[in-house]
């Protein structure tokens, strides 16, 4: 133990601060680590609105015993003083678990990372009885956005809300030094990139869904959206967006993260 951090310990109880499960999933295929992110004021009698946080790409981790102060954890936090239950979960195909854990996801991107998403949702909602299990979202940024759109559409029967920002739609429009590390190319493996794109799926988008990018984007290009739209409207789904002018990938600059943030915020309080 390299520090224990007593004197921010004790600060922090001097606020009304939400706090925060470490917990593990055992699933058929995996047992998965996940968090729990309950209001100060937490009443195990009562049923709380629940908000997934996902980013779930390959050697990543949102599930971390570590600290944060950054806006989205800040977010989070806010949102479960409003009374909201904020989770997240590591699929397979995340960091920190070994090799076979990671690989599991090699050439089928967007496949068993939903599985497990939706199958985890699925046994929260059975485990805790404080989570109301007819008022699920879910939300993430970049392979979160992409996630958080795959979930909506193959587990509309559980998730009714979800924020996807600057998305990945079709991993052919994606940078080939990423993309064909994991998925090879689409001539190779034609069934795992038909497979693993949300505009796959766009018919089957049902409920509350929120799109955002970055057209100036250089990461995730916005042709991702801009096709995904194209779906959305051939389908007859309706849905909201926002587009930043000339924003890249991390939208910042003249207010736009904060006009961001507070956009999601209220879109999460009037739907979820």
């Amino acid at each position: 133990m390299l520090e224990e951090n007593e004197k921010l310990d004790q600060k922090l109880t001097e606020y009304a601060m939400p706090s925060k499960e470490y917990i593990e999933i055992p699933l058929e295929q995996a047992t998965l680590n996940g968090y729990v992110m309950k209001p100060s004021d937490f009443n195990p009698d009562k049923k709380y609105p629940a908000l997934f946080y996902v980013y779930g790409g390959p050697g990543s981790q949102t599930v971390t015993k570590s600290f944060s102060s950054g806006q989205r954890a800040m977010w989070h936090k806010y949102l479960a003083e409003q009374g909201y239950i904020v989770l997240s979960v590591d699929n397979r195909g995340t960091g920190a678990r070994g090799r076979d854990f990671e690989k599991q996801i090699y050439k089928k991107l967007g496949q068993y990372e939903v599985i497990d998403q939706i199958d985890a949702a699925k046994y929260l909602t059975k485990t805790y009885d404080f989570i109301d299990k007819d008022r699920l979202g879910i939300w993430g940024w970049s392979y979160g956005g992409y996630m958080s759109s795959l979930v909506l559409a193959q587990g509309n029967d559980l998730f009714d809300t979800a924020i996807a920002v600057a998305p990945v739609t079709n991993w052919r429009f994606y940078d080939t030094i990423y993309t064909e590390r994991f998925m090879q190319t689409p001539q190779m493996n034609p069934e795992g990139y038909e497979k693993g794109s949300p505009l796959t799926y766009a018919d089957q988008i049902d409920g509350n869904y929120l799109l955002v990018h970055g057209t100036g984007d250089d990461n995730v290009h916005f042709q991702n959206s801009v096709e995904l739209v194209n779906k959305l409207v051939a389908e007859g789904v309706q849905f909201e967006s926002m587009y930043y002018p000339n924003r890249s990938h991390a939208i910042y600059g003249g207010n736009a993260r904060s006009h961001l943030y507070k956009m999601m915020n209220n879109f999460i309080l009037e739907n979820l």
